[in-house]
């Protein structure tokens, strides 16, 4: 329920004028829903499917999304925007940088934006005006709570969001063949030795240069 309140939440920051309270409640589950299952099945799973799980006809669902590059594109918008209010919760949360970008890190692999890759591809539009928005304000945050702790000396100063951002892709990516629901369990304790690699005073030299958001963008 929390999952669908704060997804509700995230739209409607976006959409104005605000649909009816049951047509908004019927979209959001279809966004967990599909949310779920993409990360489950990978994002070819039957619209259908989604549709049952979501409880919902499917013509409920094509009403809302009129196709599969609509629903995943309102997925993508979801877990973005849910990943910047992680690191704005752990924030607020915690007064030392550093356990507020770890507390961020734990946060953001438990919305599985690893899972995100394989749908960002195909006839997906990265470059659609409200997907760049959203991205630009986690870019943000992100670099907002490695800046606190790199001025406080908690945090390694040869690296960039980029690496915080590509080390949680990959290690928050779905391995091919299995439903990741245990995942868990391997992805706390990899993402936590990574954090440790994180905290200053660094114990070895980094090879190459710190990964920006322009050098992530270039791989496009």
């Amino acid at each position: 329920m929390e999952t669908v309140a704060t997804t509700a939440s995230c739209a409607t920051q976006r959409r104005t004028p605000r649909p009816r309270a049951d047509a908004l409640r019927n979209r959001e589950r279809i966004v967990t829903a599909a949310r779920e299952m993409f990360v489950e099945f990978g994002p070819d799973v039957p619209l259908d499917e989604v549709a049952r799980r979501a409880g919902v006809g499917n013509a409920t669902l094509y009403r809302n999304f009129p196709d599969r590059a609509a629903l995943t594109h309102e997925v993508v918008l979801a877990v973005t925007c849910r990943t910047t209010e992680r690191a704005q919760e752990a924030v607020a949360a915690e007064s030392d940088p550093f356990a507020a970008l770890s507390r961020f890190v734990h946060a953001a692999a438990d919305e599985r934006i690893g899972a995100l890759c394989p749908m960002l591809s195909g006839g997906f539009d990265k470059s659609h005006p409200e997907l760049l928005a959203e991205l630009r304000r986690l870019e943000e945050t992100v670099e907002g709570l490695m800046e606190r702790a790199m001025s406080a000396g908690r945090l390694r100063t040869d690296i960039a969001v980029g690496d915080v951002l590509v080390a949680l892709s990959q290690l928050t990516r779905p391995l091919p063949g299995i439903a990741c629901l245990d995942i868990d369990r391997f992805t706390h304790r990899h993402l936590q030795l990574f954090l440790d690699g994180l905290e200053a005073p660094a114990h070895s030299e980094l090879p190459g240069s710190a990964a920006t958001m322009e050098d992530l963008r270039r791989g496009d």
